[in-house]
Formats: C-alpha cells, structure tokens, sequence
C-alpha cells in the first residue's frame, strides 16, 4: 500500500472514530461519558493532524461520510463500552500500513496512534486482543489429559 492510500486509510478510521465516540458521549454519563470525551478529542487531533500531512504531501483529504453504520448503536453502557472498543480496535488496524512507511517520523506517528487505542481499548475492556493481522491466539487455559483409573 502507497504512503498516501494509508493515510487515506487511517484518516477515514479517525473520521469514523470522531462520528462514533460523538454518539457515545451523547448516550452515556458519569466517567463513561468523560472517557468518550477524551477519546472524541483524541481521535479529532489524530484527524487533524492526518488531514493536514495529506495536504503537505499534495493530497486532498477524504471528507467524513455524512452517515455512518455503527456496528453497534449504544443504548447501555456495556453497549457504549462494546462500540468503543470496536472503534479502537478498527483504528489500531487502520494504522497498521503506516507503520511500514520509509518515512521514520510517519512510522513513529502510527505506532503511537497504535498504542493509545490499544490502551484506551484496555482500559474501557481489560482483556489483550489479537494485535491486527497477527493470528488469533490460543487459549492459555490448560486443557486437562488425566484420565479416571478404571475399576
């Protein structure tokens, strides 16, 4: 994939990660809502910044959609959790091609993008997922092979 195609691609995940934790703070309160204003911010920075290297490098940005198709509509804060979650994992991946540009600071730039989602990730559902593109992994939990004695 060309340098500017994933930019193209995490600018669109960071335009959909904006629209998305919008209706998250909007359907949430308490700490809930506090995180999805932080991560709304975070994510506009991000947009921001991938919308102003698109243009230093000659591109015209994507635009965000006027609609989008949440996976999942928040109705519940386990609902809101889900979605962010969702929404941070997508973005991770969305990174990943950046990571492999020739361009040191661009590399940097994803890998740190990286590694926020997957902390915000972490923090809203404490559980490791499969990083993007890697295979699933197995299950730690030891299967037992004991056999009963018989009589």
């Amino acid at each position: 994939m060309r340098v500017d195609q994933a930019l193209s691609t995490a600018l669109a995940a960071e335009h959909a990660a904006v629209y998305a934790y919008g209706v998250i703070g909007a359907r949430t309160t308490g700490e809930l809502r506090a995180v999805a204003i932080d991560a709304f911010n975070a994510h506009r920075a991000r947009r921001d910044r991938l919308r102003t290297l698109v243009i230093a490098r000659g591109g015209d940005p994507a635009e965000p959609s006027p609609n989008y198709r949440l996976p999942v509509t928040p109705s519940t804060a386990a609902q809101a959790v889900e979605l962010a979650v969702l929404v941070e994992q997508g973005v991770t991946g969305a990174y990943l091609e950046l990571t492999a540009s020739g361009d040191p600071a661009l590399r940097k730039m994803a890998a740190l993008a990286m590694q926020e989602c997957a902390v915000r990730a972490y923090g809203l559902r404490p559980a490791v997922e499969t990083f993007p593109g890697m295979p699933v992994r197995p299950d730690p939990t030891p299967t037992s092979t004991a056999t009963t004695p018989s009589s």
